[in-house]
């Protein structure tokens, strides 16, 4: 057995070690998972602003009917706004019981419109302007804020977002399968280690690699039960639903696959079907971690918006200002959260893109704060120079 692939292995699995910090959190059960979809969504396809005649002109082939116009329009949310018609019988549910809020016009002042540049600004929820430390996600400094916190991320790598002082274990989800390594096995690298540096990472790593399997294992029984059979996103995140019920609290995973540069669909086609799939899953998360949805928070958050004017290609490019989601039990949902400006051509940014009117780390900053209860010097650690907005969401 090599040493080194040993190591490796058990790398994403080291022990979560917590600094002493204090968590003043008037909730103590709280939950928060983030949820990113990398590959910048049509955030305008699909929480959509109805009211506007420019949106209908901008989208001659993509746009979705208004209420009310028969099969594939949109699901009204208020006068101004709909939901993609593929979130019919998993989002909207959640919305109409006042569980969902979307924040339009929400994202970074990032304008590299580049995916890979984008996602590292947000995961890392620093300054753009400064120089970067690759070191440290937001994520990771939130969890080092917070005593009690057991975080994971949902991926087959550790995200930039959980880099930092913080060990954080992170299990691909939608892959775990029998343990390559059994009890036995386990038993005589745990020896090999017991006495040296490495002792409590490599037990850690092994005692959270096997309950995370037991508990997905148990979950793919019940669901062979109930004869129905989820794939892709909607069963990874019914696992993650069970996992964060039982035994994580701060999780991150993303969900690709959202580049619609060309034939992106409308009521149906590529991006109805991701819409679908994505809703199923978030519907599946709620369900299985049960009445500790109350206490729970998932943020879905994407890179950037698209153009608002669809391209030559029946599709979207890279854009600007996106809308953001907020679901939960104990969320104050039901509504369209938010500084909102008239959908039309003279409030377009650039003349191509929503504009930002929230900034991401205000919105999360804000979010957090009442989700835990931190301080202001707690809460700059994680986002340093910026003020916390307070939507009122928790």
């Amino acid at each position: 057995m090599n040493r080194r692939h040993v190591l490796a292995g058990l790398a994403g699995l080291a022990p979560m070690t917590v600094a002493g910090r204090v968590w003043a959190a008037p909730k103590a059960d709280a939950r928060l998972l983030v949820v990113f979809l990398r590959g910048a969504y049509d955030a305008a396809n699909v929480v959509i602003p109805v009211s506007s005649s420019f949106y209908y002109e901008s989208r001659p082939n993509l746009a979705i009917a208004r209420p009310g116009s028969g099969v594939g329009s949109a699901l009204s949310l208020d006068v101004d706004w709909g939901l993609h018609p593929a979130l019919a019988s998993s989002i909207l549910p959640l919305f109409q019981r006042g569980e969902v809020a979307f924040v339009p016009f929400a994202g970074t002042d990032d304008l590299t419109r580049s995916h890979f540049e984008t996602q590292d600004t947000i995961e890392l929820g620093q300054e753009v302007n400064v120089r970067r430390d690759y070191r440290s996600g937001f994520m990771a400094r939130l969890a080092h804020e917070l005593t009690g916190v057991r975080p994971i991320s949902f991926t087959e790598q550790l995200p930039l977002t959980f880099q930092g002082e913080v060990a954080v274990p992170n299990v691909a989800i939608n892959a775990v399968g029998k343990a390559g390594i059994d009890s036995r096995q386990a038993k005589l690298i745990t020896a090999m280690y017991e006495h040296g540096p490495l002792s409590g990472a490599v037990a850690e790593g092994f005692r959270v690699r096997d309950e995370v399997y037991q508990q997905v294992t148990d979950h793919m029984m019940e669901a062979s039960r109930n004869a129905a059979s989820p794939k892709g996103f909607e069963l990874s995140a019914r696992r993650i639903g069970r996992l964060m019920r039982e035994t994580f609290n701060l999780g991150f995973v993303d969900v690709g696959g959202w580049d619609t540069h060309v034939n992106q669909g409308g009521a149906t086609g590529y991006l109805a079907d991701r819409l679908g799939e994505l809703g199923r899953g978030l519907a599946g998360f709620a369900e299985e971690i049960g009445p500790k949805w109350n206490d729970t928070v998932v943020v879905v958050l994407s890179e950037f918006g698209r153009t608002f004017r669809e391209n030559g290609n029946h599709g979207t490019d890279h854009g600007h200002g996106s809308v953001y989601w907020v679901l939960g039990g104990g969320v104050r949902g039901g509504r369209i959260a938010g500084e909102q400006v008239a959908v039309d051509q003279p409030h377009l940014f650039q003349n191509r893109d929503y504009p930002v009117l929230t900034d991401y780390r205000g919105l999360l900053g804000g979010l957090i704060r009442q989700l835990y209860g931190l301080d202001a010097a707690s809460l700059g650690r994680v986002f340093a120079n910026v003020t916390p907005k307070d939507l009122a969401l928790v």
